[in-house]
C-alpha cells in the first residue's frame, strides 16, 4: 500500500489500514479500493467504493467543499 501511495504521488493524508481495524470496524467497508472523506472532527462525510478519477475539476470541487472553513 505504501508503494502505491508513493508511486501515485498522493499529497493528501492517506490512512494505510493494513489490519482493517479502522476501515472495517469504524467505517464498515472491507476491500480496496475505497476512498473515505473524513472531516476535521474525524466523522465520515463521504465514501466511494471502487476506482475513480480524483484528478478532475469535479473531484477537486467535492474535496474543496469538505475542507473549506465553515461559515
Amino acid at each position: 500500500m505504501k508503494q502505491t501511495v508513493a508511486e501515485r504521488g498522493y499529497t493528501a493524508p492517506v490512512l494505510l489500514d493494513a489490519s482493517g481495524d479502522v476501515t472495517g470496524r469504524v467505517y464498515g467497508v472491507f476491500g480496496p479500493p475505497t476512498v473515505y472523506l473524513v472531516d476535521r472532527e474525524g466523522r465520515l462525510v463521504g465514501r466511494m467504493v471502487g476506482g475513480g478519477d480524483w484528478s478532475g475539476a469535479a473531484a477537486r470541487e467535492v474535496i474543496r467543499r469538505f475542507v473549506a472553513p465553515k461559515r
